[in-house]
């Protein structure tokens, strides 16, 4: 049995024209939304792969102290670190708190 004959290049544009001018209108936006769409969603993971994928930069201060610090410096400076603490998540209860009341959850 013999292989059919190659079609040339001009054969298959002939015959993609046909085809195209059979389709109604309605099928070829429907074509149309069904490349885009998907095309949209990938896109849209792309957008979001490149976005805050690494921290930001971060300033770290640190303190200096002498070397001969006593003990009671020391534990003086931590006291006062450890109120300052205290104080800082005081005030952010206390802003809970109120957004709590003003809108209503308690």
């Amino acid at each position: 049995m013999p292989l059919p004959r190659t079609a040339s290049p001009r054969a298959l544009l002939s015959d993609l024209r046909a085809f195209a001018r059979e389709r109604p209108k309605h099928q070829w936006i429907a074509l149309l939304a069904a490349v885009v769409m998907p095309l949209i969603i990938l896109f849209g993971f792309y957008k979001d792969a490149q976005t805050n994928i690494q921290p930001g930069e971060q300033i770290v201060y640190a303190e200096s102290w002498t070397g001969t610090r006593t003990d009671e410096e020391i534990k003086v400076a931590q006291t006062e670190r450890e109120k300052q603490r205290e104080a800082a998540q005081a005030e952010r209860r206390r802003q809970f708190k109120e957004l709590e009341k003003r809108f209503g959850m308690k």
